[in-house]
């Protein structure tokens, strides 16, 4: 039927206001694109279709009942419940290659609590948070009322609340929504999303929001550059091209908290003895105490001089970690802090809580939601740039889990707690091209590397090499395309540093990635490990300027870095799958080894013509390549012909 309007809404059976029985389907339709959703208040089910397809369902809250009362609007419909919640369903976007709509939740009571449940379809999801086990695709993690914040706990310093399927359509939560995640608990075979005004988030003001977006394409590559453009956003710039063209060498697996003046130097010279170079990172415990922003001068007399050495041994360029605390004891700077209000405080007024580097209750949380504590900070920063000679820094932490529990923000209190995160993040963002940072939320616009949350040396899932590809994929997925992977070989926590093996394997993995970060240093095997790392730190400088293209996409459009390898063909169900390959740009494949004393391995290569990046070889996909040789000191890799 054709309508003067770009977006229809239609009363399916009957046009009654008030519906009787068996007549309570709703629909919305778009006129650009096939794209329908119904709303079946029986059975209290969304269904979206495209061409016929169904690509997303959805269980809506049992607050909803057949007696809801229906009003159009001018962009869809609302369903008042007998509660008196409204359900809005509203039209964004309606173009030939994208449908989007909202749901909708205003203003609901803080007693009320709303679980909208979506159906996985047994299909591919790809997105969530950022996770210690990090599964690809996400389908296969667990939540058990999973707050959605960026937090300390499982690694989730990423916790922007996107998800995307194979089937073309993704699924958008607001930051501000009191959000909690439930996937394979309750409900097998379906994510559900609960919101309710309970801690962690506010449990102080009267009502709260809850509004999703679903966007429909083609594919799920069409789909997910429409939440780029629509929802997410994308880098206003990028980090500078020498963190990408040569290595990061940072003091901190190595060396942990037992450095000096000695030591920094002694270490500079031994990286450019080997014939490396690169940026030169100081990580922790060169302060005189936790939160005071001043060097030790016991470590280090003169920090000038140290960086001026380093500087003269052959390094571009010298960073530094910072945090957002203040250990009690390291005065005079708690006592000013806390007497001026600058410390996250709780409603009862204590700024105590903790971090990894003080004990419980004996730390506070500089507060970033002020922005006189902003400038504050800032100046101190200022200040060690002047004293040092420093470049830039290292910014660690900020995810909203270290404020005290219940924290007072200087804020709207929906926005508890997770704004400190975005206030934090973008206040260091201000320091450079040269700035990396590990928490996020919402911070998809910022031109700074996001660092993947420290790794651990090992072969498995539990944090370990496989996951520095699918934490890759995650972050690259959820908006964050400058991605700063951890260091070559894991931290070496609990004193198990990496094998020669996993060294190696990992920096292959990591070749193809943005940037390489070393601590752990391949002098520390034997002679075999310096060939290998000299000659994979070569193929990716050589990669350089693939890099910094693909960089200025990330850009201008909103493109990943390092796609999904079914980004070349988002309908092959195969490449939907993979987690140990990965794309740089659209026409490089990295198929690294992950397994333990592997020396060969299976290889998938989708639609295309593909040239073997060491033998010359040409294949068209799709296609696998079976039992690949890959001895240890060679990384597969493929380039579109």
């Amino acid at each position: 039927m054709a309508t003067v309007r770009s977006f229809v809404v239609a009363l399916v059976i009957s046009l009654l206001p008030w519906p009787s029985h068996g007549q309570s389907e709703y629909s919305l339709s778009f006129n650009e694109a096939p794209t329908v959703v119904n709303v079946n208040l029986q059975t209290r089910e969304l269904r979206v279709t495209h061409t016929g397809r169904l690509v997303q369902q959805i269980r809506l809250s049992a607050n909803l009942s057949p007696a809801a009362q229906y009003t159009e609007t001018a962009t869809g419909f609302t369903l008042t419940a007998a509660d008196g919640t409204v359900l809005e369903l509203a039209r964004d976007a309606d173009r030939s290659d994208l449908s989007q709509f909202s749901v909708v939740r205003s203003d609901v009571p803080r007693a009320v609590s709303l679980v909208d449940c979506v159906n996985l379809l047994g299909t591919q999801w790809y997105g969530g948070p950022q996770q210690k086990r990090q599964y690809w695709p996400v389908q296969k993690l667990h939540f058990d009322r999973y707050s959605m914040l960026s937090k300390e706990a499982d690694n989730s310093a990423i916790g922007d609340r996107y998800w995307l399927n194979a089937l073309g359509s993704f699924l958008f939560v607001d930051q501000w929504a009191p959000l909690f995640a439930d996937q394979h608990f309750g409900q097998p075979g379906y994510l559900c999303l609960e919101v309710a005004a309970r801690a962690p988030y506010d449990t102080h003001g009267s009502n709260y929001d809850f509004r999703y977006t679903i966007g429909v394409a083609t594919d799920a590559k069409v789909a997910h550059m429409g939440a780029v453009r629509g929802v997410l956003g994308r880098p206003s710039d990028h980090p500078a091209q020498s963190m990408v063209a040569e290595p990061i060498w940072s003091t901190w697996a190595r060396y942990k908290r037992d450095v000096d003046d000695a030591v920094v130097r002694r270490f500079a010279g031994e990286i450019i003895s080997n014939g490396f170079r690169g940026q030169y990172e100081l990580d922790d415990d060169w302060e005189q105490c936790y939160g005071a922003l001043t060097f030790n001068r016991t470590k280090f007399p003169d920090i000038r001089a140290t960086v001026a050495a380093i500087k003269a041994a052959g390094f571009e360029r010298v960073t530094l970690w910072i945090h957002p605390f203040i250990n009690k004891g390291c005065e005079p700077w708690y006592s000013e802090a806390k007497r001026r209000g600058f410390l996250v405080a709780d409603w009862t007024g204590s700024t105590d809580t903790e971090w990894w580097n003080s004990g419980k209750g004996q730390a506070a949380y500089v507060d970033f939601t002020k922005e006189e504590v902003r400038e504050w900070f800032s100046a101190r920063l200022r200040g060690i740039l002047q004293e040092s000679g420093i470049d830039s820094f290292k910014f660690d932490a900020g995810e909203s889990s270290w404020t005290p529990p219940d924290p007072v923000l200087n804020g709207p209190l929906k926005r508890r707690p997770g704004q400190i995160v975005g206030d934090y993040i973008r206040t260091v963002a201000a320091f450079g091209d040269l700035v990396e940072v590990r928490s996020a939320q919402a911070t998809q616009d910022l031109p700074v590397f996001v660092r993947m949350i420290d790794k651990d040396s090992n072969w498995g899932w539990n944090n370990g090499l496989p996951t520095l590809i699918t934490t890759l994929l995650q972050l690259n997925l959820n908006g964050y395309p400058l991605v700063l992977p951890d260091m070559v070989g894991g931290n070496g926590y609990d004193n198990q540093p990496p094998s020669k093996e996993l060294f190696v394997r990992w920096l292959q993995a990591n070749v193809f990635m943005p940037s390489v970060q070393y601590s752990y240093v391949p002098w520390d095997f034997d002679r075999e490990t310096i060939t290998i790392a000299l000659a994979m730190t070569e193929l990716h400088r050589s990669l350089t300027p693939a890099i910094m293209e693909r960089f200025a996409l990330a850009v201008s459009e909103g493109q990943p870095v390092n796609p999904p390898l079914w980004w070349i063909d988002p309908t092959d169900e195969t490449a939907q799958k993979i987690y140990d390959q990965f794309l740089l740009g659209d026409d490089l494949i990295a198929a690294p080894v992950i397994v333990e004393n592997a020396r060969a391995r299976d290889i998938y290569l989708p639609r295309g013509s593909w040239t073997d990046g060491n033998t010359g070889q040409q294949h068209v996909g799709p296609t696998w390549l079976r039992n690949y040789p890959a001895p240890l000191n060679m990384v597969p890799y493929f380039r579109r012909s």
